[in-house]
């Protein structure tokens, strides 16, 4: 039994409309940033590569428990199966451990063009960039695959009530009889590998490109060049900030209960955001976005 965020249920329509609104506005932007960069051939590049399949791992992400969750605001029955539980944390924790990884790849992408750009056809070649999402998907899986199967083996004796308004690994661990340390070690060292390894290089990346930023002469150059960083890495700092807080950190059940409304940040806000800063705002997305329109209004 999910028990959600709120349980007044003047507060759930609330929740509902809000929450489906997000979702929305998240499934439009995302897909109409996959439908620009594939049709318009000047974004054919490894960094619209990586962010057209961004876009198309933030509509999983998202997906895997937002419907969910709306119509349990809607239900007075909030029950899932014990398979579908551990489906949809295996699947939720996946594609969030990719996200942590293919955003360094996507900051390291960035990296070579402004701090190689001579070795940049060479280093981003197709071939780079293929293994390099494919190595983020597999990382990103193996991840979750080994905390799902160290949680689904915890003799689960308790009452059936999940706090919050997914499967959770945090929320599940309440639920059983046995000691959950080991399980918080494998989360810590395990997860703490692939989430503050990937916040790490990432950082890294944004902080080699800021010294090259910083020697540019032109002061409109540096001004554009510090909003788009900028931009970036608040979108990092968020999602990898409230990651890090629910996952790898330990709290009190009172810190437990804020690690609920954090969940609601990287896993329904952040692949709104995503798209916003990484598509929306760039020039050359705009460009081909109008493009579009005038080949239309010209038809």
């Amino acid at each position: 039994m999910l028990l959600g965020l709120v349980t007044n249920p003047l507060s759930q329509n609330i929740l509902f409309v809000m929450f489906f609104a997000i979702y929305a506005l998240t499934i439009t932007g995302n897909l109409l940033i996959i439908a620009v960069i594939e049709q318009e051939s000047c974004l054919h590049k490894p960094m619209y590569f990586f962010l057209a399949n961004l876009s198309f791992l933030e509509i999983l992400y998202t997906s895997s428990i937002t419907p969910n969750g709306l119509r349990n605001l809607l239900q007075e029955s909030k029950t899932i199966s014990f398979v579908g539980c551990f489906t949809q944390m295996f699947f939720f924790l996946g594609l969030g451990s990719t996200e942590c990884v293919l955003l360094t790849v996507m900051a390291y992408d960035r990296y070579i063009a402004i701090c190689q750009p001579l070795f940049y056809s060479r280093c981003m070649n197709p071939s780079v960039c293929v293994n390099l999402l494919c190595l983020s998907w597999g990382i990103g899986f193996l991840n979750s695959l080994v905390h799902t199967v160290c949680t689904a083996m915890l003799p689960f004796c308790k009452d059936h009530l999940i706090r919050h308004f997914f499967c959770d690994i945090p929320s599940l661990w309440k639920l059983s009889c046995r000691d959950t340390h080991p399980n918080e070690l494998v989360s810590i060292f395990v997860g703490g590998c692939v989430i503050v390894g990937s916040f790490i290089l990432t950082l890294l990346s944004y902080i080699y490109i800021l010294r090259v930023v910083l020697r540019i002469p032109s002061k409109n150059g540096r001004k554009k060049a510090f909003s788009t960083c900028g931009s970036h890495l608040m979108v990092v700092i968020i999602y990898f900030g409230t990651v890090i807080l629910t996952y790898i950190l330990p709290g009190s059940d009172s810190y437990n209960e804020q690690k609920r409304v954090l969940s609601v940040i990287y896993g329904v806000i952040t692949p709104l955001i995503n798209p916003i800063i990484y598509g929306f705002r760039n020039t050359d997305f705009q460009n081909a976005i109008n493009k579009s329109i005038s080949h239309r209004r010209i038809r």
